[in-house]
């Protein structure tokens, strides 16, 4: 796939798809920056709950994302992507290795599949009777759009699937919708998300992990300011949508500080949040040749805690997790934030906390 054989087209003032070569995946645009789209052709789009361990429904308009958070869990999906388009004889070996980036994680901010938009909302049209069939017997009622990339990156202003999956969702009624997303892009779709909430339950994750832009330069340098989040939070709650934090991943001895929630959630508070949730860091393998070596750099003796923790596992001690819970409902409950995990009581928190000798950028 060289550059120079590139050329992005529109169509209705966006770009369609141009096929390089026989079997060669489409390249929609490269731009100067270093981000390639290609285009991804699925015939299915809706991830039902067995089939990704989450507990809802799912939908992911590009795999990839551009922020390239350091922590993110869900490079391993841009692999996978990758790993069937060669054995489906769509890319070569030489391709393969190109798009998966020298050490396996770089393609997944500089590559981004782009999911073919009215291919999008025509499988919505074959999928939504079974979600909404399990809807109404009680099982698999939320739609989760973004678990594992944003859905609101930069490339969602010129490929709009997004903005598409919402308009289709305008023709249903009765689901919980939650999106999540770090881009002030949604505000884009502000008066479309304010009339889903007409006919479903519609909540958008704001995600943040600080308030301290060091530590965004440290983790997530890509992505939107502390600042620009919030101002998000408050626009969308002036139109009339439900907005809210959404602080993950919170790193164990890092991040997970009562100063560090104390400040992330009363900024919330003060930019009218309607809700707050945590969520501590998965530690898979795809993140850790990514993430530890950044954090082996400032602060050694806890990547070493981390190592030691997370060996053999995905996410933190069940007990860590725990007490990370009841730390921040307490912290809200002070902060006057509503969370909607069951609220339990503080007792113990500290003490399984207190494993993780706090760290500061």
């Amino acid at each position: 796939m060289r550059p120079d054989a590139i050329t992005a087209r529109r169509a209705a003032g966006r770009p369609a798809p141009e096929q390089l070569r026989a079997g060669a995946l489409p390249l929609l645009d490269e731009r100067a920056r270093g981000a390639r789209f290609f285009s991804h052709q699925t015939r299915n789009v809706l991830n039902p709950p067995e089939s990704t361990g989450i507990g809802c429904w799912s939908f992911n308009p590009y795999v990839g994302c551009e922020f390239g958070c350091t922590y993110c869990y869900a490079r391993f999906a841009h692999r996978y992507v990758l790993e069937r388009a060669r054995d489906a004889g769509r890319v070569s070996a030489r391709e393969f290795a190109s798009l998966r980036g020298a050490n396996g994680w770089e393609g997944f901010e500089h590559d981004i599949f782009v999911k073919d938009r009215d291919a999008v909302v025509s499988a919505l049209d074959r999928e939504l009777p079974r979600l909404l069939s399990r809807h109404r017997s009680g099982d698999g009622e939320t739609l989760l759009i973004g678990s594992a990339t944003d859905p609101y990156q930069p490339a969602e202003r010129r490929f709009e699937v997004t903005r598409a999956v919402l308009e289709r969702l305008l023709r249903e009624r009765g689901l919980t919708i939650s999106v999540i997303t770090k881009s002030s892009l949604v505000c884009r779709d502000a008066e479309l998300l304010a009339g889903l909430s007409q006919c479903h339950r519609v909540l958008v994750n704001i995600s943040l992990i600080s308030t301290d832009p060091r530590v965004l330069k440290l983790l997530e340098a890509r992505s939107p300011a502390p600042h620009v989040r919030l101002r998000t939070v408050q626009r969308l709650v002036d139109r009339g949508v439900c907005a809210g934090l959404l602080v993950a991943p919170i790193l164990p001895g890092f991040t997970d500080s009562t100063e560090n929630l104390r400040l992330v959630l009363e900024a919330g508070k003060a930019h009218g949040a309607r809700f707050a949730h945590p969520s501590p860091l998965r530690l898979y393998p795809a993140v850790r040749p990514l993430l530890l070596p950044i954090l082996e750099k400032r602060f050694p003796a806890l990547t070493a805690r981390y190592r030691k923790a997370y060996h053999g596992l995905g996410r933190a001690p069940k007990e860590y997790q725990a007490a990370l819970v009841r730390r921040f409902e307490r912290i809200a409950r002070v902060v006057g934030v509503p969370t909607e995990s069951e609220r339990r009581a503080a007792a113990g928190v500290e003490q399984q906390l207190n494993l993780w000798p706090e760290q500061r950028p």
